[in-house]
C-alpha cells in the first residue's frame, strides 16, 4: 500500500514538474517545422563549423594602411533588427531564413559598443552621431561639442575649445577627400556629426534659433555651417533628402514644395556660387536621372537633394525620381576614388530609426536589407587590401522578437502561440509606440482581424502608448572589414570608433598603424630591451 502512495505521489510530482516549466513550453501539438533533412544530421553541423574554421584561416588580414575609409551607418539598427532583417532576406529568397545572413555579417570582425550620451542613459542620435564620428561624448541633443556644451547653450557652443574635430575633418587635413550620403535629411543629427558644431540638433535652419532670441551670426544653423563652415564646404560629395533647410519659405522646390528659411537666403545657390569663385567644377542634383548622369560626369563637387524632406521609404519610393541608397554610393565612392591619397565616406540607412519610431515592422527591415545591399556595392568597388569597411548603428529600439514560432515561420506574421487568453500576438512587436490597442475587459484585442493587417501602414502591437516609439539602451553591433579590421573587435565606447578608423588609416590626432612616431617608439623599444640584455649577461 505504500509503494502504491509513493508511485502515486510521485506520479503527481511528474506531472507538476512538465506544468511547471512555464519558461520554456512544450512545442504546440501538430507542429510542422520546415527543417532541411541534411540538417537532422549530426555531421551537417559538424561540417559546417569546419568550414568555417576553414574560411577564416585563409583569410589573411591587410597590414596596410587603409587609403579608403567607409563607415555604414544603420540608424537605431538594434541587434534584434539584424536578426529579423536576414530571416526576412532569407524568406524573400524562398528559404526558412534563419540559415540567411546579410553581407556586412559575412565581414571577418564583430564588436559591440556602448551607446550612452554623457548625460543620459539612452542615446539619441546627436550625441552618438559626436561619439561615433568625433570620438568624444557629448550632452544629449549636442553635436560637434564636448559635453560641457549643454543642449541649448548657445553661447557655450561658440568655444571653440569646446569644439570636436572629426574624422572627415582628419580625412581633409591628410589631403584626402569627404563625403556624406544619407536617406534623411543632409542637415538630420547624424550626417551633421560629420560637420556642424551645435547645441540642438533641431537648429537645422535659422528659424528654431531666432524663436528661442539666439542670433544666427552667433550660432549659425546647421545648414549654413554645411554651405559655409569648414568642413562642410570641404565636402566633395553631399547626397541626401532635407531640401527644405537650404530653401527660403517664398520659394517652391523642384516638386514645388516650399522652404523653410525666414532669413529668406538661397543655399543651394550660395552653394554653387562658392564653387564658382573658388573657380571648381560642380553640379546641383535633384532627381535618379540626373544622378545616373552624373555618374558619367562627376563634377569635383556635387551636391544632390532628392526630397524636400527625408527621402521616401525604399518599398514606397518612386524608381523613377528617387535612386536607391546603393546607387547614391556607388556615385559617391566613384567621386572620391579620383583622389589618390583617398578618401572617407559617410553613408547612413536612416530611415530604420524612423520606421521603428512608428512601429513599422517590414519597413525597417527592408531598410536595413537596402543599406546591406550598399555595403555590398561597396565592398565590391573597394579592395580589401586598402580601403576599411565599417558598419554599425548609432543606437538600438525596443522592437522585440517573440517565440515560440518554428524555423521558417513568417517573420512579419503573429507567431504560432498565443496569449494566455487565447489572442494571437506578433513574432515582432514592440515594448512602446503609436501601435497600441485598448484591452477590452482585460483583453487584447486580435490584432490579425485588423482591416490593414500586415500592410505597410499597419502598426505593430506595442505594451505603453506613446506617440514615437523610444529609442533602447542596449549595445548595438560593429562589423569590420579591410586593414586592421581585428582592431574592432570586443566591447567597447562608441567614441573608440573614429579613433580604431583613424588608427587604420594612419591619420588623426591620436595613435596611428603607420606613424613615424611609432615606428620611432618600436626602435627605441627594442634598442632598451638590448641594453637591459647586454647589461644583464655583462654582470
Amino acid at each position: 500500500m505504500r509503494s502504491l502512495l509513493l508511485l502515486f505521489v510521485l506520479h503527481l510530482l511528474g506531472a507538476w514538474c512538465v506544468r511547471a516549466d512555464r519558461y520554456h513550453p512544450a512545442s504546440p501539438a501538430g507542429r510542422a517545422a520546415a527543417i532541411n533533412h541534411a540538417e537532422t544530421e549530426s555531421a551537417f553541423w559538424i561540417n559546417e563549423a569546419q568550414e568555417a574554421i576553414a574560411k577564416r584561416l585563409k583569410r589573411t588580414e591587410s597590414v596596410k594602411k587603409a587609403r579608403n575609409v567607409v563607415m555604414f551607418l544603420g540608424d537605431g539598427m538594434s541587434v534584434p533588427t539584424l536578426a529579423a532583417a536576414r530571416t526576412l532576406l532569407g524568406q524573400r529568397r524562398h528559404a526558412t531564413g534563419e540559415e540567411a545572413r546579410m553581407h556586412f555579417e559575412t565581414f571577418p570582425t564583430v564588436g559591440m559598443v556602448k551607446t550612452y550620451c554623457a548625460d543620459a542613459q539612452i542615446a539619441d542620435s546627436a550625441c552618438t552621431a559626436t561619439a561615433y564620428l568625433c570620438g568624444v561624448k557629448s550632452a544629449y541633443g549636442a553635436i560637434g561639442v564636448n559635453a560641457g556644451v549643454k543642449r541649448r547653450d548657445c553661447e557655450a557652443s561658440r568655444d571653440g575649445a569646446r569644439h570636436v574635430q572629426s574624422i572627415a575633418e582628419w580625412a581633409l587635413a591628410d589631403g584626402r577627400d569627404a563625403g556624406i550620403v544619407t536617406t534623411t535629411r543632409i542637415t538630420h543629427a547624424s550626417p551633421a556629426g560629420v560637420y556642424a558644431k551645435v547645441a540642438d540638433r533641431n537648429w537645422e535652419y535659422n528659424q528654431p534659433l531666432e524663436d528661442l532670441g539666439f542670433d544666427t551670426e552667433r550660432c549659425p544653423d546647421i545648414a549654413l555651417q554645411l554651405i559655409h563652415k569648414h568642413p562642410g564646404n570641404k565636402l566633395k560629395v553631399i547626397l541626401g533628402g532635407g531640401r527644405r533647410n537650404l530653401l527660403p519659405d517664398d520659394v517652391l522646390d523642384e516638386e514645388d514644395m516650399p522652404g523653410f528659411r525666414t532669413d529668406k537666403r538661397n543655399l543651394i545657390n550660395e552653394w554653387k556660387q562658392d564653387k564658382i569663385d573658388r573657380g571648381v567644377s560642380h553640379g546641383y542634383i535633384w532627381n535618379r536621372d540626373q544622378l545616373l548622369e552624373a555618374n558619367s560626369t562627376l563634377p569635383e563637387y556635387l551636391l544632390g537633394l532628392f526630397e524636400n524632406n527625408h527621402l521616401q521609404y525604399n518599398m514606397q519610393r518612386n524608381n523613377k525620381t528617387e535612386p536607391t541608397l546603393t546607387e547614391l554610393t556607388e556615385v559617391a565612392i566613384r567621386s572620391l576614388s579620383r583622389n589618390e591619397k583617398g578618401f572617407f565616406l559617410f553613408v547612413e540607412g536612416g530611415r530604420i530609426d524612423h520606421a521603428h519610431h512608428d512601429n513599422l515592422v517590414e519597413l525597417a527591415l527592408d531598410e536595413t536589407l537596402e543599406m546591406d545591399a550598399a555595403v555590398a556595392r561597396a565592398a565590391e568597388m573597394l579592395s580589401e587590401d586598402d580601403s576599411l569597411i565599417v558598419v554599425t548603428a548609432d543606437h538600438s529600439h525596443v522592437m522585440a522578437f517573440n517565440g515560440y514560432s518554428e524555423r521558417g515561420h513568417d517573420i512579419l506574421g503573429p507567431s504560432t502561440d498565443v496569449d494566455e487568453h487565447g489572442k494571437p500576438y506578433m513574432t515582432l512587436s514592440y515594448t512602446n509606440g503609436p501601435g497600441f490597442r485598448s484591452h477590452v475587459n482585460g483583453n487584447r484585442p486580435d490584432v490579425t482581424t485588423e482591416d490593414n493587417f500586415l500592410k505597410l501602414d499597419w502598426e505593430s502591437h506595442v505594451d505603453v502608448p506613446l506617440d514615437s516609439e523610444t529609442h533602447g539602451g542596449d549595445d548595438v553591433a560593429v562589423f569590420a572589414r579591410g586593414p586592421h579590421h581585428s582592431m574592432f573587435t570586443g566591447l567597447y565606447e562608441q567614441s573608440q570608433l573614429p579613433h580604431l578608423m583613424a588608427y587604420a588609416a594612419g591619420i588623426g590626432p591620436g595613435l596611428s598603424c603607420c606613424s613615424g612616431a611609432n615606428a620611432v617608439g618600436a626602435s627605441v623599444g627594442v634598442i632598451s630591451i638590448f641594453i637591459l640584455l647586454s647589461f644583464i649577461f655583462i654582470r
